[in-house]
């Protein structure tokens, strides 16, 4: 066996058979095109696109003895970049912000480096990269290196991403690349062991009150006023409590405001946790990172921060307290928790930002050719919150049903009682009466004396705003003063109704 052959087994073991197809796949597509066709690669977070483009740049040097350039958007991915194209044997420089020129240039067959810093380089006329012949853009839905092309027009180019859909609607990634490729699904990928299974958990989230702002998500101004609310703090930690308690969690939230308050409301019940923002400086991040990964419980709530760049595969719960129309930011989040981790295969998603409703599960196939083609239309047809509300149907939790286990019915059909109502010539209020006699009896049935009563009615507040939002529908007032007001008459009267029953 020649030494060529034995270097490329040794290089190929480390991928898998998936990883050496689609890499053959993106060769093929280099044989065929010109020198300077853009090309784009699609394949889910924790399908190892690192690895594979560490052995295409390999395999590229060895072939056509040209340099590579490889782009990243954050100094966190230039470092890990760097790392695996060692492991690969291919000598590289990083330049970072302390390289202003480059004298030993011809010593290094591949360049990492970050969007901002070689655009400055490259802006700069004593600086030049010669001889190179591939340039491979990682996270290449980020539109910051558009302005990169210029300085790469006899090159070809190569993007990698998980989410083959343009972070900004306005510049879609039809318009760079020639081509898309599509690797190996996520439900595949879970089926052949190698991203763990989604439990995925969801909470009913009002969210008409939030604002779209201009690149096509919610503000963050208008995701603060709703997640900060004590409402909105306590059905997060509920749901931490009912479904992640003790487990490695790691929270995502709109803004820094809110993640803040993740972090008080978390420390003033107990629980080990800690806040993590780009406003950190290296040293914070690090040590809180380091926090993370050694603490079996820790809980750490951060802003978009870690969607990016960031591995951490003993995570076991992923809690999205917000919500996005970025299908990208969708799959990043959940896909910080996909890895494999020793004997664990699966991990949980508790989503409050009604996110499963508006993309559907995580590991459903994607049309990843259709998105790419037709970018305007999905975005046009992603579902409105309005429709999403009027689609939720509540399920008690079994934590909650156990506390009613005395009552023999938990149901309640406000639809088909509003209809009954009408029918009988009754005004609309009666199914309110009703619905507060049902939850009355459950909570006497289920208690000793008027004060486990009232706790019982603690339990009972998110059904009862799903119930009053089902009646606002039918009576078609679901203005939210009214709803509010409603809210504080059903829980009056409920408190009254236990009186003279112990």
């Amino acid at each position: 066996m020649s030494t060529e052959t034995l270097k490329e087994n040794i290089a190929e073991k480390r991928l898998y058979d998936y990883q050496i197809k689609d890499l053959n796949r993106i060769f093929d597509v280099m044989a065929e095109e010109a020198e300077n066709f853009n090309l784009l690669y699609q394949l889910p977070t924790g399908g190892g696109k690192t690895v594979i483009f560490s052995e295409i740049v390999r395999r590229y040097i060895e072939r056509h003895n040209k340099k590579v350039v490889i782009l990243t958007h954050r100094i966190e991915l230039c470092k890990q970049t760097s790392n695996v194209l060692s492991g690969f044997k291919v000598k590289n420089k990083v330049i970072n912000s302390k390289v202003k020129s480059l004298p030993d240039q011809d010593d290094y067959m591949c360049f990492v480096a970050m969007v901002e810093t070689l655009n400055n380089r490259l802006s700069d006329n004593d600086f030049e990269l010669k001889n190179i012949g591939l340039l491979i853009i990682d996270e290449a839905h980020y539109n910051s290196f558009r302005k990169l092309f210029k300085f790469f027009e006899e090159c070809f180019i190569l993007g990698v991403t998980a989410t083959p859909l343009s972070s900004n609607i306005k510049l879609p990634m039809k318009d760079n690349y020639n081509k898309l490729i599509v690797g190996d699904d996520i439900s595949t990928l879970i089926k052949n062991g190698f991203l763990a299974t989604a439990e995925m958990y969801h909470y009913d989230v009002g969210l008409t009150s939030l604002k779209i702002g201009i690149n096509g998500d919610y503000t963050v101004k208008s995701s603060e006023a709703l997640y900060t609310n004590s409402l909105m703090q306590s059905k997060l930690l509920t749901a931490y409590e009912e479904l992640a308690r003790g487990k490695k969690t790691l929270i995502f939230n709109n803004g820094i405001y809110t993640s803040k308050e993740v972090y008080y409301t978390f420390k003033k019940a107990g629980y080990n946790v800690r806040h993590l923002d780009n406003t950190a400086s290296k040293q914070e991040r690090k040590d809180i990172l380091k926090w993370f990964k050694y603490t079996p419980d820790a809980v750490l709530t951060s802003v978009s921060i870690l969607t990016t760049g960031f591995d951490e595969p003993s995570v076991e719960s992923i809690i999205l307290n917000r919500a996005t129309r970025s299908l990208t930011l969708y799959f990043q989040m959940i896909g910080r928790g996909s890895r494999i981790y020793k004997e664990r295969t699966s991990f949980q998603v508790i989503d409050l930002g009604n996110n499963v409703a508006r993309f559907g599960p995580w590991s459903q196939p994607v049309d990843w050719q259709h998105i790419f083609k037709y970018p305007d239309l999905y975005l046009e047809n992603i579902i409105d919150d309005e429709a999403l509300e009027r689609d939720f149907v509540y399920v008690m939790p079994d934590s909650i049903k156990e506390k009613f286990k005395n009552s023999e019915d938990l149901e309640f059909d406000v639809k088909a009682h509003y209809k009954d109502v009408i029918k009988s010539g009754k005004k609309s209020f009666a199914v309110i009466e009703r619905s507060i006699a049902q939850h009355s009896k459950m909570c006497i049935e289920n208690s000793e004396d008027v004060y486990d009563a009232r706790d019982l009615v603690k339990l009972l507040q998110d059904e009862i705003a799903y119930r009053i939002k089902q009646y606002g529908y039918c009576i078609m007032n679901s203005t939210d003063n009214y709803k509010d007001w409603l809210f504080e008459e059903y829980n009056r009267k409920l408190r009254i109704s236990f009186n003279g029953k112990f």
